[in-house]
């Protein structure tokens, strides 16, 4: 199955160039595994511009997060106090009204699901407006590096 989205990523990129790029930014963010970085990293080394690939891959990115967010935000609590305890649940908002800002942005820059933190926002009631520039603020880096990268490695 992953190998077969993985198949369908790569040709989307390869058949729509940047509306690919948006459209797995925008998946990833709500639920599909398949992270946008090495779709933006073929993209520009065969020619899309990197500066145009970031913009494109955080925009779709942080709109595909802001529908995470609500599905976070109107249908994530009861699934969540299913599978944990009403304690770690009360720490667990309490960590992410203190450090929601910083989560998201440090989600948005590594590795970690950016997926969950998209939905631990709305499940938590992070402020939108908060979640959004934070969001922004983590992905834009990330996306401009691995383009950066991508058309480096066209030069080789």
């Amino acid at each position: 199955m992953l190998e077969g989205l993985k198949q369908w990523a790569e040709e989307l990129v390869a058949e729509y160039g940047y509306i690919g790029i948006f459209i797995i930014s925008f998946t990833e963010s709500i639920i599909q595994p398949i992270p946008p970085d090495p779709f933006i990293t073929g993209g520009t080394a065969f020619g899309l511009s990197p500066i145009t690939a970031s913009l494109v891959a955080t925009v779709g990115s942080v709109l595909g997060g802001v529908v995470g967010y609500f599905l976070g935000k109107f249908l994530g609590e009861p699934v969540v106090k299913k599978f944990i305890s009403p304690e770690h649940y009360r720490k667990g908002e309490e960590l992410f009204k203190k450090y929601g800002i910083w989560a998201v942005v440090i989600a948005g820059i590594t590795p970690i699901p950016f997926k969950v933190v998209c939905w631990l926002a709305g499940i938590f009631e992070m402020p939108i407006l908060a979640f959004v520039v934070s969001a922004f603020i983590g992905r834009l880096p990330r996306f401009l590096a691995v383009a950066f990268f991508g058309q480096w490695l066209s030069t080789l």
